[in-house]
């Protein structure tokens, strides 16, 4: 995990290379650059795998290529065995991705099994981009048009803040799945929803489900450091949990785990007893009503995001990156599940199987601006790394090839019962089917935050600045939000940048 600027055309390399000390929290065990003719890549890194060859910019075996990439690879060691160990000068998982995108992008990097951001440049003038397809890891680009000073001129960052002020206004996110040259434009390599009818799979649905998760979570426990995970007592962090702990027992290691929440929340005490039964490391950390406020300004800046829903869940989940810090440098979350087995509350008003299973594809493909954004940025704003294995693809295309029959609520089954079913055993009954609470509410983030911000903000203020953004800003909450995000990223386009707003 670690923070990319790069650049496609010549420019200012002292305004670069200002661009990447903006973004020393996601990497703050070295940096490094190289500057060449056509363009130019910057790298700060948080060591995980290889930590001793694996700084970055990376260069190939010819020696006339160099790649920096955010991310991890989980299935590197097999695509290098396809390959052959004698093109590669390390044991980073991230020069696989410099072997493909040193030939044939497009067709090689659906190969790959994992999140990342790559950026590729060659003493023969090819520059390539590129971002794994449920855009996990962030990458954000700035094409200048033809009527600015910067135009010809293409930037990478992997947040928007490292972008200076004159370069704002043309900041999109980079599209998940996709490649860019400056010959060929965008192409399309893989996407996170598969294309198409899907078959349902044959066999045991329940044991089918089960094997497909604990692959992804033992995938995920790769790396040169430990592993823990923020364990938030809710049903996806205890699988998640649970797989990593048989894991870490196999493996001869006891996992950590760590908790947030209020005093007394729900959340805190769930996670306490899943810990217990599972024998791990727990940490858990407790916050109040002014510890909340007095990190919510730096929550919204490192989220880079306005939105009250993702604000109130990244709070608790910023004050646990900082103190897991101190600990380990790598975390697995739970992210993703409520997306493929229908486990937000609202879903429960879906009725028709065709129409809730449009709703978990509309979900997953979002994801990468809206709860990813908040899971990426609050953790590497600690240089902590958060790994995701609900949302490995082999979990995605598993998930939405279940039939969606049998994520419906009904009066007789609780949200993700196929879930449950699957993993029954490997947590104390009552906690596995113990009923859903947003992480914002079971951590008490809504009661800390949302009644002191409203607060502070006149009725007459709202109708005045509600405007400034198109569709309207929803509440005095959002618009104390905004203010922040507004001073933090003052050129910024909220409609072509943020979830709710933009056109794609």
């Amino acid at each position: 995990m670690c923070g990319i600027v790069a650049q496609h055309g010549v420019g200012n390399v002292a305004e670069l290379q200002r661009m990447l000390e903006r973004l020393h929290h996601r990497g703050p065990d070295e940096s490094g650059f190289k500057t060449l003719e056509h363009g130019w890549l910057g790298h700060t890194r948080l060591s995980i795998v290889d930590l001793v060859n694996g700084r970055q910019p990376l260069v190939n075996a010819a020696g006339d290529a160099w790649l920096v990439g955010n991310g991890e690879i989980y299935n590197h060691v097999l695509v290098r065995e396809g390959i052959g160990e004698e093109q590669f000068l390390t044991m980073s998982d991230n020069e696989v991705g410099l072997y493909l995108m040193d030939r044939e992008p497009v067709d090689a990097l659906a190969q790959l099994n994992g999140m990342f951001a790559f950026v590729m440049a060659s003493d023969d003038g090819r520059f390539v981009a590129a971002r794994d397809p449920v855009g996990i890891k962030p990458l954000y680009w700035a094409r200048p048009p033809q009527n600015s000073p910067h135009a010809g001129i293409t930037r990478f960052a992997s947040e928007m803040h490292a972008f200076p002020p004159e370069w704002q206004p043309y900041v999109e996110p980079f599209p998940a799945g996709y490649v860019w040259t400056p010959e060929r434009g965008l192409e399309q390599f893989a996407s996170a929803v598969p294309e198409g009818p899907l078959e349902v799979p044959e066999g045991d649905l329940v044991s089918g489900t089960r094997d497909v998760i604990v692959r992804a979570v033992e995938h995920q426990m790769m790396g040169d450091v430990p592993v823990g995970v923020f364990l938030s007592g809710g049903l996806d962090s205890s699988l998640v949990a649970a797989i990593a702990a048989r894991w870490c027992e196999r493996n001869g290691t006891i996992l950590h785990t760590f908790a947030i929440g209020t005093p007394g929340s729900p959340d805190i005490a769930a996670a306490r007893e899943v810990a217990e039964f599972l024998g791990t490391e727990h940490r858990e950390f407790a916050y109040d009503a002014d510890d909340a406020l007095d990190v919510l300004p730096e929550v919204v800046r490192s989220i880079e995001s306005f939105d009250p829903g993702l604000v109130r869940s990244a709070v608790p989940n910023y004050v646990l990156a900082r103190e897991t810090s101190e600990h380990v440098k790598v975390v697995l979350t739970g992210e993703g599940a409520d997306e493929l087995f229908a486990g937000y509350a609202y879903m429960a008003e879906i009725t028709d199987a065709e129409e809730l299973h449009a709703e978990l594809e509309r979900t997953v493909g979002s994801l990468h601006n809206l709860n990813l954004q908040r899971c990426d940025r609050v953790t590497m704003a600690h240089g902590v790394e958060a790994r995701v294995p609900f949302l490995e693809l082999d979990v995605i295309e598993w998930a939405l090839r279940l039939p969606a029959s049998e994520k419906l609520y009904t009066a007789e089954r609780l949200e993700k019962t196929l879930l449950r079913e699957a993993f029954d055993g490997w947590l104390p009954h009552h906690l596995l089917w113990r009923v859903k609470a947003e992480f914002g509410d079971g951590s008490g983030a809504r009661d800390v935050l949302s009644e002191v911000i409203e607060s502070r903000i006149t009725d007459a203020e709202f109708e005045a600045e509600r405007d400034a953004v198109r569709p309207p800003l929803r509440s005095k909450e959002e618009l104390a939000y905004y203010r922040v995000w507004r001073e933090h990223l003052e050129a910024i386009s909220p409609e072509q940048t943020l979830s709710r707003f933009a056109r794609a």
